[in-house]
C-alpha cells in the first residue's frame, strides 16, 4: 500500500519526478504496474455479454438485420476494422462490422508475420529529418509492446540478424540499432548487441562467410497475423459488437439532415454473400475501415471524391525451415535495388520477403515470378555458397496489397510513409486509411474519437490498452504439458494448439476423435507433416469459418506454408466441415455439387493466390531439356535418365502407369497405397491422361537437375527404386539353387 501511495503523490509530478525518487527499475516496474492496474479496471467495467460462447453466424446476421439502429457501423475485417469494432464496443457503443470476404481475408494475413516500429523508418527518420516518421516510429514502438502483452500466445520477439560485410558498415549500422532501442525506450525488448564473425557463424550457420566483419542483432516482434486479426474480432464479437463476414456492403444509406438539408450516411444497404439474402444496416456512424478498397467505399458516398490511396503490392515466398535457424531472423538492408528483405523463421518454415511494386487493387492477388525469383536472388546474396537456394523450394508464395496514402500524383511507392490519415466526408463518413498491422489499436482509437466528436456519439474513453484478447486469458508457456498429459495429444499438436488458441485449446482438444492407436490418444492430422488436426476445422466453423479456404489459409495457416499439403488435405477439410453445416458451400445446390464447387474455388485460391501455378509451371514452361555443353557430348545424364524410365516402362510402351510403378515396387518389398500412388503420379502428370510419357519424365528430371523442382515424390522413389535394383545384380545359379 506504502508503494501505492507513494505512486499516487509522484505521478502528478510526472515521469520525471517519478525516475528521481524510484529510479530506472522502479520507473519500470510503476509503469508495468499503471498497466496492470489500468486492465484490471477496464476488465472489471467491461461486460463480456458472451463470454462462454460466441453467437453464431446465423444469430449475427439477425442482430444486424433487426436491431433498430447502431450506434457504430464498421465496414472491413482486416485488423483496422476489427480495431475499430473492439474499440468501440468497450467504450459501450452498439457496435456492427461487416466484412465482404472473410475476417483477414486480405492485407492483413499477407504480411511478413512482424511487429515491428520500421528499422527503415526510423533511418530515413533521421537522415531526412522527418519528425512525423520519427513520431510513427515512437508510436508503433509502444503498439509493438501492448500487442505482445495482450495476445502473448499468438506472438512473441524475435532476434533479428543484420550481418555486416564491411567493416565501416559496423559502427554505421550499430548506431542506428542502438537509436532503434532508445526511441522504445523502457518498451525495449531486448538490448541489441554486436557479434564477431565465429559467433555470427555460429548463430547463423548458414550465413555467408567471405568477407563477412560481424553482425548485430536486435528485437522485434512477431506473430501470426490471420490469427490475431481474428483474435480482434472474436474479442469484439464476445463483447457484444454484431460482426459478420461474407456480408457486402451494396450501398450506402443517407438520409437527409431536417437543419442543414444535406445527405447524411446513416447505415448501408448488405448482401449476405453465402445466402443472397439483402437488407438494410441503420447506424448513426459509418467507419470506412477496407484497406486498398477505401476509395471504392468513399466514391460510394461521393462519385467525384479523389483518391488517397496508391496500392503497393509485396510479395512474399515461404522456404523450408532449414533456411534459417529455429529463433533467428535475417535482415538485408540494402537489396540490389535498395529495398529491405527479411528473412525469418516463422511455423517451422522461413519466409522471405518482401517486394514494393505499385499495383492495381485486387481482391485476389497474384505474385509474380519475376518477384520470387528477385527474393531468391536477394537470399542467396546472404547464403553459403553450399546452400544451393533452389526455385523449387519454394513451397508457397504470396502478394499482399499495402494500402499506402500517398497523393495521387506520386509515382515512388517506396518514399512513401505507411503512416495513416483519419478524414470525415460531409455527409459524414469516417475512413481510416494507410498506417501499419502493428499501430492497428492505436488507428482505430483516433478513429473512434474523431467518429465520437463528428457524430456527437455518447460514449466512454478507450479502454484497448491492455486488453487481453481471445486465448489470452488461461494461456501460459506450459499449456501444451497439460495438453499432453489430460487428452494425450502429440507433443508437436499441443504445442501448436496452445500457441494457436491460447486458453481455447482446451476446446480444441475437447473435440478431437480417438485416434485408434496407442499414441496419441486423440488427435487426427490432416496432413502428416504438420500439427494440425481435424477437430480445428470442427472448431473454425465455430469462429465463423464458412469456406474450406477460411479454414487452411486463415484459421490454420496451411495455405500459406505449403500449398502441396494444403491441396492434399482440402478433401477432407470439405468433408467435415460439409457434415457439419452444409449452408457455407452453397446454397439452392445439392450436397455433392456444393462440395465440387468448393473444392474448384480452394483449388484456385491455392494455384492463383498462393503461388501452386508458379510452383508448377517451372514444369511445364522453363523446364525444357537443356542439357549444357558437356552433358550433350556424354549423353550420359540423358541415358541414365531414359534407363531408369525403361527399369519401369518394360514393355517400351513410351510411358508408364501406377501399374508399372506398382510392379517395381513389389519386387523390392516396397508397398504403397493406391491412392497415394495416384497423387504421386498426378503431380508429374501435365496432360492429365493418367500417364507419364518419356517426355514428361525427362522434363522432371531436368527440372530437379536445375533445382527448379524439389521433394518431388515420383523422382526420389523412381532413383531409389533404380538403386535397390541395381544392388541386387542378376540372380546367381548358386544362389537360386542350381536349375537344369
Amino acid at each position: 500500500m506504502a508503494f501505492r501511495r507513494a505512486l499516487k503523490r509522484t505521478v502528478v509530478v510526472g515521469t520525471g519526478a517519478v525516475a528521481t525518487v524510484f529510479g530506472l527499475s522502479h520507473l519500470i516496474e510503476y509503469r508495468k504496474t499503471q498497466a496492470r492496474l489500468a486492465y484490471v479496471t477496464a476488465e472489471a467495467e467491461l461486460k463480456v455479454p458472451y463470454a462462454d460462447e460466441l453467437p453464431s453466424r446465423e444469430a449475427q446476421l439477425t442482430a444486424l438485420k433487426t436491431t433498430e439502429e447502431f450506434d457504430v457501423l464498421v465496414v472491413g475485417g482486416g485488423a483496422t476494422g476489427a480495431g475499430c469494432a473492439l474499440d468501440a464496443v468497450t467504450r459501450n457503443l452498439k457496435t456492427a462490422l461487416v466484412e465482404r470476404s472473410d475476417f483477414s481475408s486480405g492485407t492483413s494475413s499477407r504480411s511478413t508475420k512482424l511487429i515491428h516500429g520500421g528499422v527503415r523508418y526510423l533511418q530515413k527518420a533521421i537522415m531526412q529529418l522527418d519528425y512525423e516518421q520519427y513520431m510513427m516510429v515512437k508510436e508503433a514502438l509502444h503498439e509493438r509492446a501492448n500487442l505482445l502483452e495482450i495476445a502473448p500466445h499468438l506472438s512473441a520477439p524475435l532476434p533479428i540478424m543484420l550481418p555486416v560485410y564491411k567493416w565501416w558498415q559496423l559502427p554505421y549500422y550499430w548506431a542506428g540499432i542502438k537509436m532503434y532501442d532508445l526511441v522504445a525506450g523502457i518498451q525495449c525488448l531486448k538490448s541489441s548487441y554486436v557479434l564477431s564473425k565465429t559467433k555470427a557463424l555460429e548463430l547463423f550457420p548458414m550465413l555467408k562467410r567471405d568477407k563477412l566483419v560481424g553482425a548485430i542483432v536486435y528485437y522485434d516482434g512477431q506473430h501470426n497475423d490471420a490469427r490475431m486479426n481474428l483474435a480482434i474480432a472474436l474479442t469484439a464479437a464476445r463483447h457484444g459488437a454484431a460482426i459478420a463476414n461474407y456480408t457486402e456492403v451494396v450501398h450506402l444509406l443517407k438520409t437527409k439532415d431536417p437543419q442543414t438539408g444535406k445527405e447524411k450516411v446513416c447505415g448501408a444497404h448488405c448482401k449476405d454473400v453465402i445466402t443472397g439474402e439483402e437488407f438494410d444496416v441503420k447506424a448513426k456512424c459509418v467507419i470506412n475501415a477496407t484497406g486498398p478498397f477505401t476509395d471504392s467505399l468513399r466514391k460510394m458516398d461521393n462519385q467525384e471524391t479523389s483518391n488517397i490511396c496508391q496500392p503497393s503490392a509485396g510479395v512474399h515466398i515461404v522456404i523450408p525451415g532449414y533456411y534459417s535457424p529455429d529463433n533467428m531472423g535475417l535482415l538485408d538492408p540494402a537489396t540490389s535495388d535498395g529495398r529491405v528483405i527479411f528473412f525469418l523463421p516463422w511455423e517451422k518454415m522461413t519466409i522471405a520477403g518482401t517486394t514494393d511494386t505499385p499495383t492495381n487493387v485486387t481482391a485476389h492477388p497474384i505474385p509474380g515470378e519475376d518477384d520470387i525469383n528477385f527474393i531468391l536472388r536477394e537470399v542467396r546474396n546472404y547464403l553459403s555458397p553450399d546452400i544451393e537456394v533452389r526455385r523449387g523450394d519454394v513451397l508457397a508464395a504470396w502478394s499482399g496489397i499495402r494500402p499506402l496514402v500517398t497523393d495521387p500524383n506520386s509515382k515512388d511507392t517506396q518514399s512513401i510513409c505507411r503512416n495513416h490519415i483519419v478524414s470525415i466526408s460531409d455527409s459524414g463518413l469516417v475512413t481510416i486509411a494507410g498506417g501499419k498491422w502493428t499501430t492497428y489499436r492505436s488507428m482505430a482509437e483516433e478513429t473512434l474519437d474523431a467518429a465520437i466528436k463528428a457524430h456527437g456519439l455518447s460514449a466512454e474513453p478507450c479502454k484497448t490498452v491492455g486488453l487481453m484478447l481471445e486465448g489470452a486469458k488461461g494461456w501460459t508457456p506450459t499449456l501444451y504439458i497439460r495438453l499432453v498429459q489430460d487428452y494425450g495429444l502429440e507433443n508437436e499438436v499441443a504445442q501448436h494448439l496452445a500457441s494457436t488458441y491460447g486458453g481455447k485449446a482446451y476446446d480444441v482438444a475437447k473435440m478431437a476423435e480417438v485416434t485408434g492407436q496407442r499414441w496419441p490418444i486423440v488427435g487426427k492430422r490432416l496432413v502428416s507433416e504438420f500439427p494440425y488436426i481435424e477437430s480445428e476445422v470442427l472448431y473454425a466453423i465455430k469462429e465463423y469459418a464458412c469456406t474450406a479456404i477460411d479454414v487452411l489459409a486463415r484459421r490454420t495457416r496451411l495455405g500459406f506454408l505449403n500449398v502441396q499439403a494444403a491441396d492434399e488435405a482440402l478433401p477432407r477439410i470439405v468433408q467435415i466441415m460439409g457434415k457439419d453445416s452444409f449452408y457455407i458451400f452453397i446454397s439452392f445446390l445439392n450436397k455433392r455439387e456444393g462440395i465440387q464447387i468448393s473444392l474448384l474455388s480452394l483449388w484456385f485460391f491455392l494455384y492463383h493466390e498462393m503461388g501452386y501455378r508458379s510452383r508448377s509451371e517451372q514444369l511445364t514452361r522453363t523446364s525444357e531439356i537443356n542439357l549444357d555443353y558437356q552433358e550433350l557430348i556424354t549423353s550420359h545424364l540423358f541415358d541414365r535418365y531414359k534407363k531408369r524410365f525403361h527399369k519401369f516402362d518394360k514393355e517400351s510402351k513410351g510411358f508408364i502407369t501406377t501399374v508399372d510403378v506398382q510392379r517395381v515396387l513389389d519386387s523390392i518389398n516396397v508397398h504403397i497405397d493406391e491412392n497415394a500412388l495416384h497423387e504421386i503420379l498426378n503431380e508429374v502428370d501435365l496432360n492429365k491422361n493418367g500417364q507419364i510419357e518419356i517426355d514428361e519424365f525427362l522434363q522432371l528430371m531436368s527440372a530437379v537437375k536445375k533445382g527448379q523442382v524439389s521433394d518431388s515424390r515420383l523422382a526420389i522413389l523412381m532413383k531409389t527404386a533404380e538403386e535397390t535394383l541395381d544392388k541386387r545384380g542378376p540372380v546367381t545359379v548358386d544362389r537360386s539353387g542350381g536349375g537344369v
